[in-house]
């Protein structure tokens, strides 16, 4: 059970933290700012991977349980206790910000600012981008080194695409305010893009081993 409660607590604290920013952001009139956001995003990420990672290997991200459970690095078995974990702590996340700000309207979900295919793409690239990080980076061993790795990939992915997406890069993260709010007309790109793109983001990071560990033979 340890591993599993990790991985509520992690993500439960993304959650409450980033999308609990965007809600403060709202009501206090734009004082923490979008690049305020993308911070905190980035900084609770870093927080929580360095506490969990050895406990639970720091997914917080269905779609990072995936792609790990694809490469055959979690059973069947871990990767729907770990999903399961990752749904219930967003979504206590976002009843808890939902009874704490009943008048807020989508409790930090993440909707599209630009074109379906756009957002679709963008979202798709971030989660690349973040499994392709996670993976290379975790080849160090090194838990503070992936801790900052993996949290400048989401804070940076916050800054640049979060006013196009949300940059979500990961489906629980949209999925219980999308949820909770009623706010669930486009939550299928929220729910696929990060899958498709952390799958391939795994597979880069596969064949990039497999090449240095070849050239070093």
């Amino acid at each position: 059970m340890k591993p599993a409660t990790a991985e509520f607590i992690g993500t439960f604290a993304i959650v409450f933290a980033g999308t609990g920013a965007i809600m403060i952001n709202d009501q206090s009139n734009g004082v923490i700012t979008h690049a305020g956001i993308s911070l905190i995003f980035g900084l609770i990420v870093t927080a929580v991977i360095l506490p969990l990672r050895k406990i639970s290997g720091a997914h917080f991200n269905p779609a990072v349980t995936f792609a790990f459970w694809t490469q055959r690095k979690c059973s069947t078995q871990t990767a729907l206790q770990y999903t399961l974990s990752q749904l219930c702590g967003a979504t206590t996340a976002s009843l808890t910000l939902k009874m704490l700000f009943p008048l807020h309207q989508t409790l930090g979900a993440t909707l599209p600012h630009g074109s379906l295919a756009q957002t679709f793409m963008l979202e798709a690239a971030l989660a690349f981008l973040l499994m392709f990080v996670i993976i290379t980076s975790a080849a160090s061993g090194d838990t503070l080194y992936v801790a900052v790795a993996v949290g400048a990939v989401v804070g940076l992915g916050a800054m640049f695409a979060g006013p196009i997406t949300g940059a979500s890069m990961n489906p629980a993260r949209s999925l219980a305010p999308a949820v909770a709010s009623g706010q669930v007309q486009s939550l299928w790109i929220y729910l696929t893009a990060p899958l498709l793109g952390a799958w391939l983001g795994s597979l880069a990071a596969a064949a990039l081993t497999v090449e240095k560990k070849s050239s070093n033979t």
